[in-house]
Order: C-alpha cells, then sequence, then structure tokens
C-alpha cells in the first residue's frame, strides 16, 4: 500500500510535467502483461496440491530444489516456490537444522532457476516484451547449468553434514517406510501449458500482424486470463485450502509494483537522455552492475533500465547478432546479471519474501535481512557469481 500510495502522486508529477505518453505506455504495455502473467502462474500453480510422505534425506532435499529448479524457467520461480516450499518444509518437520534448506531453495528454486524462458524471472519477460524471441533465452543453458549445479552440489554435501548431526530416532527410520507423493489438482498442468504457449507463439515473432498494432499483443494475455479463469473453475476448493491458497502474495506485489513501474518512468527518460555520459560499454560491466543495483532495487526496473541504456549506446549496431535491437551479449549479460543476482537479497526478487514468510510461519527461525547476506549469501552465492563472469564473460 506504501508504493501505491507514493505511486499516485508521482504519476500526478509525471502527468503535469509531460510524461503521459511514457506513462500510458509503460503501464499498458509492461505492467498489465507483467501482471496478467504473474497472476496466471499464481493461481494456477496454487490449485496444484502435492500430497507427499517423503523423508527428508540430503539425496531426496536435493531432488526436491533439483525439481522447483527445472520448474521455474517454465512455471515462473513465484509458482515453483509456492509449488514446493511447502512440500520442503513438510518433509523437513521433524529435522532440527533446516533453515539452510530454506536458504537455498530461495537461491535456486526462487531466482538462479528461472532463466531459460521469459517466463522464468519478470526481468525476462519484460526483454521478451522487447523483442526477444521466447527461444533465445534457451541459449543461456549454460550460467542456468554452471550456477545451479555448483550450488545444488554445495548444498547436497552442506545438507549430508547436518544429516549426520540428526537425532539418533530420526536416523532410525530413515528408511522405515517407502516415499509416497501424490498429486492433486493435476488438471492446473493443462492451463500451465495453455500459458507457456500462450508466450510462446502469441507474440510478434510469431505472428508478425501483432507488429501492425501493439494491441493485437494482449491476444496473449487474453489466453492467459482464460486459462486462469478455467483453474479457479476446475480446481476443487480443498486443493487450494490445503495449499493454503491466499490471494494477499499477489495483491501486494501487484501494489508494490504499480509503483516501480510508475516511478522509474522518469529514469528510463532520464538514461535515454544521458546515455552517453555513462561509460559503460562491456557485457561484464553490464552484468555487474545491473546485478548489484537490482539486489538493492529489485531486479525487474534494472534489467529495464539497463535495457533502455544498451538500446541508446548500441542504437547504430548492425548485423544479426542483435536481440530486441541491442548485441546478444549485452543482452545475455542483463538478463543473467538480473536473475542471478535477484538471490543476493530478499528483496531483489519477489518470491524471496514469500518464501521467508512462509517459512517463518511454519516455525523456521529465518535470518533477517542483513544477516541472510552475511551469513549466506554473500559467502555461498556471490562467489559462485564471480566465479561465472570470470570464466564467461
Amino acid at each position: 500500500m506504501i508504493s501505491l500510495a507514493l505511486g499516485i502522486p508521482t504519476t500526478i508529477w509525471m502527468l503535469w510535467n509531460g510524461f503521459s505518453d511514457d506513462v500510458t505506455h509503460i503501464m499498458i504495455f509492461d505492467y498489465v502483461p507483467f501482471i496478467i502473467l504473474l497472476g496466471g502462474l499464481f493461481v494456477i500453480t496454487g490449485g496444484i496440491f502435492i500430497d507427499a510422505d517423503i523423508q527428508a534425506t540430503p539425496r531426496n532435499n536435493t531432488l526436491v530444489l533439483f525439481s522447483g529448479t527445472m520448474l521455474a524457467s517454465f512455471i515462473g520461480t513465484t509458482g515453483a516456490a509456492m509449488l514446493l516450499i511447502r512440500l520442503l518444509l513438510q518433509m523437513n518437520a521433524r529435522r532440527q537444522n533446516k533453515v539452510h534448506s530454506v536458504l537455498f531453495f530461495i537461491a535456486c528454486v526462487a531466482n538462479c532457476g528461472g532463466l531459460l524462458t521469459p517466463l522464468g524471472d519478470p526481468p525476462l519477460f519484460m526483454m521478451y516484451l522487447r523483442g526477444a524471441d521466447f527461444f533465445w533465452f534457451f541459449t543461456l543453458i549454460k550460467p542456468w547449468i554452471f550456477v545451479n549445479g555448483i550450488l545444488l552440489t554445495i548444498y547436497f554435501f552442506f545438507d549430508k553434514y547436518h544429516w549426520k548431526r540428526e537425532t539418533p530416532e530420526l536416523m532410525a527410520c530413515k528408511t522405515s517406510k517407502p516415499s509416497i507423493m501424490r498429486l492433486k489438482g493435476k488438471m492446473n498442468f493443462l492451463w500451465l501449458a495453455v500459458v507457456v504457449c500462450a508466450v510462446a507463439f502469441l507474440n510478434s515473432n510469431m505472428m508478425p500482424f501483432i507488429n501492425n498494432n501493439p494491441f493485437y499483443s494482449f491476444i496473449r494475455d487474453a489466453v492467459i486470463i482464460f486459462a486462469t479463469i478455467m483453474s479457479l473453475m476446475t480446481t476443487k476448493r480443498k486443493y487450494r485450502k490445503a495449499n493454503h491458497f491466499e490471494w494477499y502474495p499477489i495483491l501486494e506485489v501487484a501494489f508494490i509494483f504499480f509503483g516501480v513501474f510508475l516511478t522509474m518512468t522518469p529514469i528510463l527518460r532520464l538514461i535515454q537522455e544521458h546515455a552517453h555520459q555513462i561509460n559503460i560499454s562491456s557485457p561484464i560491466e553490464f552484468y555487474f552492475i545491473t546485478g548489484i543495483l537490482g539486489l538493492w532495487l529489485d531486479n525487474t526496473p534494472t534489467a529495464i533500465t539497463f535495457y533502455s541504456l544498451a538500446e541508446v549506446l548500441f542504437a547504430d549496431s548492425a548485423g544479426s547478432d542483435l536481440v530486441a535491437g541491442i548485441p546478444a551479449l549485452i543482452m545475455k549479460a542483463i538478463c543473467i546479471g538480473s536473475v542471478l543476482f535477484g538471490s543476493i537479497t530478499y528483496i531483489a526478487n519477489g518470491p524471496n519474501f514469500m518464501v521467508k514468510s512462509i517459512a517463518e510461519h511454519e516455525g523456521i527461525k529465518m535470518p533477517q535481512f542483513f544477516p541472510y547476506m552475511y551469513r549466506f549469501s554473500l559467502i555461498v552465492i556471490m562467489p559462485v557469481l564471480i566465479l561465472y563472469a570470470l570464466l564467461f564473460f
């Protein structure tokens, strides 16, 4: 509500000072599709209930994180996080040491996993709206494998260390019965497929006539809304109730990003007018600056900001190695930096706080903002991100 309240006077100021066209464009063609996609994924995944009785061994925990990392690119980091966090907490309910599992879950499932499609993370969807092809994001497979592979390996051995120090009773019953998992609300996988196909195929790259009128792009959003409504109609209420499904998380995101999208409008104009005075040109610079600013400001507006900067700096670029009008290496740097660095702070990406809140509701004492950084993200995740930059940029 604070973001919404601050956004309204900012809107009045911008309309008064001649920003009406900028405000209209960014709210209609960026904010509305963004909220429709996020809301659709949130509602549809909220109808899938995983009823499981699985022993919380290091192998099983790592498999849950790996599954979430795989799903994140296709149902969104928010969708994957909301789908699997309660399963992870349920599995680890009897374990004494489980904070580290939630922290690595935030790193892999809520952030680094969502790198392969524009469905994965909001910064990528913004680049998709600016012309990046849906299937181009699969070229980011190397950083996806590198970063997630290292983080999941670290997690496995870290969890194994804690597993060996659990109570004798828990260790004794670890093989007492087979793992059981049942999926409820399976129809929602169909609606997820509809959303994926809508984003992949209902765009100007696949349907050139959309270029004739930007409002034709709302065909995609209409299909996503249809899939969302069908999910609500075809899912039994008891499955959403079992998932503790509530509307407040997506409403909170909608209010926050209403303010975010509005207040970044004058910043985009300022950068476009003074782009050549900003001494940034190499991919590694875009990678680190996009990432570092994003971990304090949220990764979506920073990705849009530095894309706008690159659009001006490389306006004279020509050739086939362009993505949405900027060099492919620069686009990769912006996408990778914004997504991966989203795991460094709680505020850098929406699902981070959601996961933290759910874990705390289950009685887990999570580290607060700065302890999360100096006890975990800066000593575990940041070295991996620096190593990636040194090896691949």
